[in-house]
């Protein structure tokens, strides 16, 4: 079924009972010639391009849980591409012309909305740094735009402007970032994927891998053996885990990242805002709400949950920027499992064991990334080598020292 306007009012008419279900629920073949292990953003986007764009057939994505019961729908669902470093620039802009025809193109409503990206700075040496890094972005013919405080108050009044630690200076914009429904992204790519073919199979987690003669040949799973030629394993924060099964230890740490929603409120915010003087990132919702988040909880764990110490240090971060969010009431809040490497940036590469591919590593970047990873991962098993926008994203750079440390933090995951 194609989803449409006339769609919807003939359903409409009809009653609704029209409405067929948005993908099959299979039960695992014995055998597949590929099988992608996780089936949030990155798992059911790689399967979609498989089929899609490198015409792989028999294709398996395998999910412990229900369908996007990860990072996919634990984010603050900003997409964006205003990066600094060449390894990183290409790639996020990449994603984001995926994005900018994904709606069109996967036929669902991603809720894509392009409101523009704001980093707000708050000293010269600030300003520098974000000039420097529009500069590399429109070298590379990504848009930037470097604002004054007069063209920041004109977009955002409500901002504390007059802080008397942190006075906003100006902010650099990228007017093409914006935000995306979370969980639709999940859903449109498992619809476009089942479409072609690829069998959805959710409850079903990995237990062991299969290496004959040090190449793999199938997993173990909680409903039985499957066998494969080809594995990709993008399971964000529970890599380290699933890894192990298969005696790979990676340059990776697990923490846990908040993020929260307030009460509806009349519109305040146009666009995507990020505090230069706290981690501190904040946007508005179709439905009103007040979508935010911050730091790590700052040590390690696999629990999609947090502490009440950084929801304070978040909130806290919040108020000196935004004061007037003191007044809003905030509803829920959610964590999400965060695979952070030692540099910040992610890896999408082989491993030691033939067929076996590994997608990790995204840190704060996954949901932005979602696109453009999915296709790099897909290009990578269909034909063995790494697409040119992700080159960067090598297993063995931190033993070479090409590293990619965007937030220039050095070897310390939890500050990435």
């Amino acid at each position: 079924m194609r989803y449409s306007a006339l769609q919807i009012l003939k359903q409409g008419l009809t009653g609704n009972k029209g409405w067929k279900p948005v993908w099959r629920e299979p039960d695992p073949k014995p055998e597949y010639d590929i099988v992608i292990v996780g089936g949030g953003g990155h798992g059911l986007a790689t399967a979609y391009y498989l089929a899609q764009e490198f015409q792989q057939a028999n294709i398996a994505v395998i999910e412990k849980g229900w369908l996007g019961s990860g990072n996919i729908g634990r984010n603050t669902t900003i997409v964006r591409s205003n990066y600094l470093l060449p390894g990183n620039l290409p790639f996020y802009e990449f994603s984001l012309k995926l994005w900018e025809g994904l709606e069109q193109e996967l036929n669902y409503n991603l809720m894509m909305s392009q409101r523009g990206v704001l980093n707000l700075y708050h000293s010269d040496a600030q300003r520098d740094a974000y000039a420097r890094r529009g500069n590399a972005m429109r070298l590379e013919g990504v848009d930037a735009e470097l604002l004054d405080v007069d063209q920041v108050r004109k977009l955002y009044p409500n901002l504390n402007h007059a802080n008397a630690r942190f006075p906003i200076h100006g902010g650099l914009l990228q007017r093409r970032g914006g935000t995306a429904r979370h969980d639709a992204v999940a859903w449109g790519y498992a619809r476009a994927a089942d479409q072609k073919g690829v069998d959805i199979i959710q409850n079903c987690e990995v237990t062991g891998f299969l290496i004959e003669s040090g190449k793999i040949a199938g997993i173990e799973t909680s409903r039985g053996t499957i066998r494969a030629t080809k594995i990709g394993v993008a399971v964000a924060g529970s890599t380290s885990r699933v890894m192990e099964k298969a005696e790979l230890r990676l340059p990776i740490e697990s923490h846990v990242l908040q993020a929260f929603v307030t009460e509806g409120i009349k519109p305040a915010l146009p666009g995507v805002i990020t505090y230069g003087a706290g981690h501190f990132y904040i946007s508005q919702s179709d439905k009103g709400g007040l979508v935010f988040g911050g730091d790590l909880d700052g040590y390690n764990s696999y629990a999609q949950r947090g502490n009440l110490a950084t929801v304070e240090h978040v909130v806290e971060a919040g108020v000196s920027m935004l004061p007037m969010i003191g007044r809003a009431r905030m509803l829920r809040s959610w964590g999400g499992v965060m695979d952070m490497t030692m540099d910040g940036s992610p890896i999408i590469d082989k491993t030691p064991i033939d067929g076996l591919f590994l997608n990790c590593g995204w840190c704060y970047g996954g949901f932005k990334a979602t696109p453009a990873s999915g296709y790099c991962f897909a290009h990578l098993i269909a034909r063995n080598q790494p697409h040119e926008a992700a080159i960067a994203y090598r297993l063995d750079r931190y033993e070479t020292g090409h590293v990619i440390d965007e937030a220039g933090h050095g070897a310390q995951p939890n500050l990435h």
